[in-house]
């Protein structure tokens, strides 16, 4: 037998003696490459109207067009054969987040805003705090002009139709006195031509019992 094959045959048995292998430690875990390899910057991309919340709240029935204009600034699309119609169309791909894509569409009656349809904005960011604030503020200064709007038209109501009364009362009182008066004057001349009746019956018979007085006596027979 040579040395090799007795090298062979002794392994397992030198194995099985020796003592056990120490164990290795535990390596640390690598970096992943997404860790590595910093992502690439993405500009944001804005197609369209820039609208605020904030402002479009503020949009009432009754503005004009340049009233519009001056707050949330010109449509980003007019109709040519339905230039009564604006839409502010937003289709933006911001660098972080999703993208957003919103629509608002007013209508008007020649030059006065009519309808108001915000049902394509509700991607837009909701009010911060500061603006919920000066939103409420102006609600409240609202609901007070408009109260106060209410209360001086009922308070010109009120007074109109005072007015309105007294004049229909000073009218009848009018009609009232130029009827007695009517029935007084018809009075008067009833007693007047009364009157002139009596005096022309009373002259009458007076001229004739003077007639009668003044006849001869040979016409007494």
């Amino acid at each position: 037998m040579n040395k090799l094959t007795l090298i062979v045959f002794s392994l397992p048995f030198l194995s099985a003696c020796s003592p056990s292998m120490p164990e290795l430690p535990d390596l640390p875990s690598l970096p992943s490459m997404s860790d590595i390899i910093p992502t690439p910057y993405k500009s944001d991309l804005y197609q369209g109207s820039v609208l605020e919340r904030f402002k479009i709240n503020q949009l009432k029935v009754g503005m004009s067009k340049t009233q519009v204009q001056g707050l949330i600034g010109s449509p980003s699309v007019i109709d040519p054969f339905h230039n009564n119609q604006w839409d502010y169309i937003n289709y933006s791909t911001p660098g972080v987040g999703s993208i957003v894509h919103y629509r608002l569409t007013l209508a008007f009656d020649n030059a006065t805003l009519t309808k108001i349809n915000t049902t394509g904005t509700d991607s837009l960011p909701q009010l911060t705090d500061a603006e919920k604030v000066l939103e409420g503020k102006r609600i409240a200064e609202e609901k007070a002009r408009a109260e106060a709007a209410a209360k001086a038209k009922a308070e010109a109501q009120r007074i109109a139709k005072e007015k309105a009364i007294a004049a229909a009362k000073a009218k009848a009182e009018a009609e009232q006195l130029a009827k007695e008066e009517a029935v007084a004057q018809a009075k008067a001349l009833e007693a007047k031509r009364i009157a002139e009746e009596k005096a022309k019956a009373e002259a009458a018979a007076e001229a004739k019992r003077i007639e009668e007085a003044n006849r001869p006596w040979y016409k007494f027979w």
